[in-house]
């Protein structure tokens, strides 16, 4: 695919693949620069797309992928702070504090334990505090599905937590 031929099928897609990024970014600022960097990676792979029966759907698969690993990597980023570094509301005694801490490490290993599906879906929607709609857009699953993947992945994570506070 050369360059006329990209501009002439990609560039016109803009106002729907922006309209996507939006309902998944939430923000203006954040969709304009996933939808830039879109069409920096389809244009790395252009080759690619010109055996591509559905070109908008590929970009718009492309641009819910970009939106769905900014967003991991948003929750991953407080994830993986050490917990001297997050943030701790009030001013808690140094008991407290530490308690914290290790609640948060707790966490973080319980979370590692789910399935992917599962890992996802709760980042999402408890640290990330995406909603469900945005949830399932950006993971392509049902409403249904979401959901029940938010209900096992609790489940696990208060079963692994009342099993390490029994031992």
């Amino acid at each position: 695919m050369n360059a006329t031929e990209f501009k002439q099928q990609l560039l016109p897609l803009n106002a729907s693949l922006y309209r996507m990024a939006f309902k998944l970014m939430g923000n203006e600022d954040d969709a304009k620069d996933v939808v830039q960097d879109a069409y920096l990676k389809l244009w790395k792979t252009r080759d690619k797309i010109a055996n591509v029966d559905n070109p908008q759907a590929y970009c718009l698969t492309v641009v819910k992928h970009m939106c769905l690993d900014r967003h991991r990597a948003a929750s991953l980023k407080f994830i993986d702070k050490p917990p001297e570094e997050m943030p701790i509301a009030g001013s808690d005694s140094a008991s407290q504090h530490i308690e914290r801490q290790q609640t948060h490490q707790l966490l973080n290993q319980c979370i590692a334990r789910l399935p992917a599906q599962q890992q996802q879906v709760v980042r999402m929607r408890d640290l990330a505090g995406c909603s469900m709609q945005e949830i399932e857009s950006a993971m392509g699953i049902t409403s249904t599905n979401a959901r029940a993947l938010l209900s096992r992945a609790r489940k696990s994570l208060r079963n692994q937590f009342q099993s390490v506070l029994k031992s």
